[in-house]
C-alpha cells in the first residue's frame, strides 16, 4: 500500500522555488529579480514555507539573510529535486511519446567509440529519443536523472544491474620522432622517457612496468584528466602515454602516434553498462541494450 505524505511535507512549487533562489543567491532581492516577483512576495512565500514546515530556514539579520543549519541541508535536497523535475519536463517536451533514454558515458568512450555508431541506432529505432551525458566521475542513479550509464571498472554497482561490454588493451604510445630519439628496445628503456599519466588511473604505468619486470618505483610525469588530452600530449611529443588501442586506432593507423614498444597490457577492469534495477524493462533501454551488445559482438576488437 502506498502511503500518502501529509500535505505539510509537500509544499507547493512556488514556495520551494522562492526558497531555493533565496538560498542560492543569499538575497531576497536577487531571488525576486530571478523569479520576476517583488521582494515582499518572495519573503511572504518563504515565511509561508517555514510556517508549513514548522521550521526556520533562514536567520534574518537586518538586511541580510543566512541559512540555518537545517536550511542548508534542506536547500541541497530541494535544489536536487527541482533539477530532477526540470529535467523530467525537458525530456517530456523533447519526446512526448515517452520513448526517451538518458545515458551517462565516460567522455572519451562516448566521443570516440559510441557516438560514431549512434546513427545506426537512430536508423533502427527512430522512435527513441537518446540523450547522452558525459563526465569523468561515475554517475549516481540516486542523484542523476539518467536511465543507464556506461562505466569503466569492476562489474559491480550497488542497487544496479550490470552487463559487461568489453575489455581493453593499452599500449605505450608516443610520436615516431620520440620513439626514434629514445630508441626503445626493451621495456626498461621506457623509464628514460617522460611518462604521461591519467589521473583516473594513477597506477597504470606501475602495472605496465611490473608486467614487464621493470622497476616501478618513483614513476613521475605530467598528469591529465582525460584520455583525449593525454593523447594530444603524446602527439605533441611531450612523452609516452598508455592508451587503449580501440579508442585511438585512427591515430595509430595514421602514424600520428606509434607504439613505443609492441608490449600491450590487458586492463584489469572493463567497460560495463549499468542501470537501476527498476529500469530493467524500460523499453528504450531494452532496445538500446540489445543494439549495444550487437555492436560489441561485431566489433573486431570487442570483448576478449
Amino acid at each position: 500500500m502506498t502511503l500518502r505524505a501529509p500535505r505539510r511535507f509537500l509544499p507547493s512549487l512556488p514556495l520551494l522555488a522562492a526558497f531555493e533562489a533565496a538560498a542560492r543567491t543569499g538575497s531576497m532581492t536577487q531571488a525576486a529579480e530571478e523569479l520576476s516577483l517583488t521582494q515582499s512576495a518572495v519573503s511572504r512565500q518563504i515565511k509561508a514555507l517555514e510556517g508549513q514546515l514548522g521550521v526556520e530556514l533562514f536567520v534574518r539579520e537586518k538586511q541580510r539573510i543566512r541559512l540555518t543549519l537545517g536550511g542548508q541541508a534542506y536547500a541541497r535536497e530541494i535544489r536536487d529535486a527541482l533539477g530532477r523535475i526540470s529535467n523530467a519536463s525537458l525530456n517530456l517536451l523533447a519526446n512526448p511519446s515517452g520513448g526517451t533514454l538518458t545515458l551517462g558515458v565516460p567522455p572519451t568512450f562516448g566521443a570516440r567509440w559510441l557516438t560514431p555508431r549512434l546513427p545506426r541506432f537512430r536508423a533502427r529505432h527512430p522512435e527513441v529519443m537518446l540523450n547522452v551525458l558525459s563526465r569523468l566521475s561515475q554517475f549516481d542513479f540516486r542523484q542523476d536523472v539518467i536511465d543507464a550509464a556506461i562505466f569503466f571498472g569492476p562489474p559491480q554497482w550497488t542497487g544496479a544491474e550490470v552487463v559487461t561490454l568489453r575489455t581493453e588493451v593499452v599500449l605505450p604510445v608516443c610520436t615516431p620522432e620520440l620513439a626514434r630519439r629514445f630508441d626503445f628496445r626493451a621495456a626498461a628503456d621506457i623509464r628514460a622517457a617522460p611518462l604521461l599519466h591519467l589521473t583516473t588511473r594513477p597506477d597504470a604505468w606501475e602495472q605496465w612496468l611490473r608486467r614487464y619486470g621493470v622497476d616501478d618505483r618513483a614513476v613521475q610525469g605530467m598528469l591529465f584528466d582525460q584520455f583525449a588530452t593525454l593523447a594530444e600530449a603524446a602527439a605533441a611529443g611531450l612523452g609516452v602515454a598508455l592508451l587503449p588501442e580501440f579508442l585511438f586506432a585512427t591515430e595509430l593507423r595514421s602514424g600520428r602516434l606509434a607504439p613505443a614498444l609492441p608490449l600491450p597490457l590487458q586492463s584489469r577492469d572493463a567497460y560495463h553498462l549499468g542501470w537501476p534495477e527498476d529500469r530493467h524493462m524500460h523499453q528504450p533501454l531494452v532496445l538500446f541494450r540489445t543494439w549495444l551488445l550487437e555492436e560489441i559482438a561485431v566489433d573486431p576488437a570487442g570483448v576478449r
